[in-house]
């Protein structure tokens, strides 16, 4: 996992809790963070033609366990009262950040498939982003006030 991403996910989970952020807006933006480190690392490994064994499936493997292991052994994830639905609520927000962050892929990939073009600049990113605010806010105002 990439140390200047570690440190910023880091450094916004404990700002965003010094803020009183909850776990749960927290958790959908890592989860997107990772989903995106995720393509871009796979992305970088096709161009330099590295291949190997269900490569895919274990770069996704190590970055979620390298974000969520040590999550868990501090215990950041794992408090009794830190639950929503049942679930560490940081947790929840990183599965909840990872389906916005790739339905918002899908839904670029699609526009793009069927019209042949961009309809704006940088919609690539404004369509993630605004998928994560809206998901943000659906969690913000109706269940953490």
């Amino acid at each position: 996992m990439c140390p200047v991403c570690t440190i910023a996910v880091s450094a916004g989970l404990g700002l965003s809790r010094w803020l009183g952020v909850s776990d749960l807006i927290s958790g959908v933006w890592i989860g997107a963070l990772i989903i995106s480190l995720i393509a871009i690392t796979i992305t970088w490994l096709k161009k330099r033609n590295i291949k190997f064994p269900f490569y895919k499936l274990i770069i996704i493997f190590l970055y979620y366990f390298l974000t969520i292991g040590p999550l868990y052994w501090t215990h950041i994830i794992g408090q009794p009262y830190n639950r929503f639905c049942g679930m560490d609520k940081l947790l929840f927000g990183i599965l909840t950040g990872t389906g916005s962050f790739l339905i918002a892929e899908g839904v670029n990939y699609g526009l793009k498939k069927k019209y042949g073009k961009v309809f704006f600049p940088f919609q690539k990113v404004a369509i993630p982003v605004i998928f994560l605010i809206i998901t943000s806010l659906i969690l913000y105002f109706g269940f953490c006030r």
